[in-house]
């Protein structure tokens, strides 16, 4: 068979901390690998609840007692799973190890904390359960192999939120990973990554998603498999609108709205990849694989008015007063060139005659209320009035044709008469109408939307 034809042949399944929780999650999670078998490359997430200890951890805890705690409770996660194994002793020596350096690196961070180095302990989360996961695989009757995906998956050194080198990706991946396919079922690992020293980096908070798009990309896959706790996407997260239902199939630029405007499903980033390639996505539950799931592809057989609701919290809005951006020019360029120099990321922007309104959206490993740089602030302070408003949540409704059929947003702000705005994004995407709220006001919004809009 020759590369080419392999390749189109190959499906990479994601599974993540929920579908890798413990031993019986990872076993289901092991069947439907092993039922497909044009499953060749397997990335998971850490086992469900890890990746925020070790956060809490690379924050720095400086009580000695408490440290030793987190450290208990990673070690339980992980040897609950060896105890029901058949041969745990063949690694065993490998999770301890790592739990080991999970508790040296903990104690450095406690002393001085950095972002290099929540890098180094978080990616411990997968590391893990990879270990565990490949065991259960091969003891299922798998031939599959555990395969460092640092080997692979360059980035730069952007530690907390790394950007992939997608053309070293694709060599290092057709020298390293590929030959190995051809017999393998390959378990890597998501989220992680390293630069070109060696040193590992992240991809940001829910990166497993984006980097098996990368991986599915390199491999030019048939097919890529997001596979998690719920069976697909659904109108709005149930947990907000119980009658929300299920999304069959959706379009790439509808996901793409979806996931970059706070559906916990997908991972911003994670179709870009996709999209280059045009690999259609599965999204389904591994906990009930036979409900199916959705597909999301280039085209679709239906586009409705309205698709989805999805909600984005965390959110900081930041406003740039000054009277020099009356009929001026140049006040704007000026700002993004500080916003630049400080690597600062603008989501959604609003401007007015004497103002500008920028959005903030936290994607990093640190978690937190994302905020201004001092740099940045110092700047920008010199240049107009900056104001910083946070605790705010972004509601966004996803669809088509939106800004060009008339009376479309009637329904959506007849709904909102009673609550304040902070800001409205609309008519750059035909996809997307959005708005910033309180976040105390997010829930009942959203629902009394739904029910609107869906229900």
């Amino acid at each position: 068979m020759s590369s080419s034809a392999l390749n189109a042949e190959i499906t990479v399944a994601k599974f993540g901390g929920t579908s890798v929780a413990d031993f019986v999650a990872m076993s289901r999670s092991a069947k439907i690998v092993i039922n497909n078998p044009t499953t060749k490359l397997v990335l998971i997430s850490a086992c469900s609840g890890v990746t925020n200890i070790l956060v809490e951890l690379a924050n720095g805890v400086a009580d000695a007692g408490h440290r030793h705690n987190l450290m208990e409770r990673l070690r339980a996660i992980h040897h609950s799973v060896l105890a029901d194994l058949q041969q745990p002793e063949q690694v065993a020596g490998n999770i301890d190890e790592l739990l080991d350096q999970v508790a040296e690196l903990a104690i450095k961070a406690a002393e001085h904390k950095s972002a290099e180095l929540t890098d180094q302990l978080v990616a411990n989360g997968e590391l893990l359960s990879t270990h565990l996961f490949t065991q259960i695989m091969c003891e299922m009757g798998a031939d599959a192999l555990r395969y460092d995906i640092r080997e692979v998956l360059r980035t730069d050194s952007r530690f907390g939120k790394a950007s992939p080198e997608q053309e070293m990706i694709r060599q290092l991946t057709e020298e390293k990973l590929l030959p190995l396919l051809q017999d393998k079922i390959i378990v890597s690992q998501g989220f992680i990554g390293s630069d070109e020293q060696g040193r590992t980096t992240t991809l940001g908070r829910g990166g497993s998603d984006y980097s098996a798009a990368l991986m599915a990309e390199a491999v030019s896959a048939g097919t890529l498999e997001i596979w998690t706790d719920v069976p697909g996407m659904y109108t709005t997260d149930p947990r907000i609108a119980p009658k929300a239902t299920p999304i069959k199939e959706i379009s790439f630029s509808e996901a793409s709205e979806m996931a970059n405007f706070g559906a916990k499903i997908l991972h911003p980033s994670t179709l870009i990849p996709a999209v280059r390639r045009q690999i259609p996505v599965f999204v389904g539950s591994s906990r009930a694989p036979e409900q199916g799931g959705t597909w999301i592809r280039k085209s679709v057989t239906e586009a409705p008015l309205f698709r989805a609701l999805a909600l984005r919290s965390n959110q900081t809005l930041i406003t740039l007063t000054s009277l020099n951006m009356f009929h001026a020019y140049g006040f704007l360029a000026e700002v993004f060139r500080i916003l630049a120099e400080h690597k600062v990321s603008v989501d959604l922007i609003s401007t007015s005659e004497v103002s500008v309104s920028l959005t903030m959206d936290q994607t990093d490993t640190g978690g937190g209320a994302p905020t201004l740089p001092p740099g940045a602030h110092a700047a920008l302070s010199e240049l107009c009035r900056v104001e910083i408003e946070q605790d705010l949540c972004l509601i966004s409704l996803i669809g088509n044709r939106m800004s060009q059929t008339a009376g479309s947003v009637s329904t959506v702000f007849d709904s909102l008469d009673e609550y304040k705005l902070r800001m409205i994004c609309y008519g750059a995407s035909p996809h997307n109408l959005c708005f910033l709220v309180k976040t105390e006001h997010a829930m009942p919004i959203a629902q009394n939307l739904h029910r609107k809009i869906f229900e």
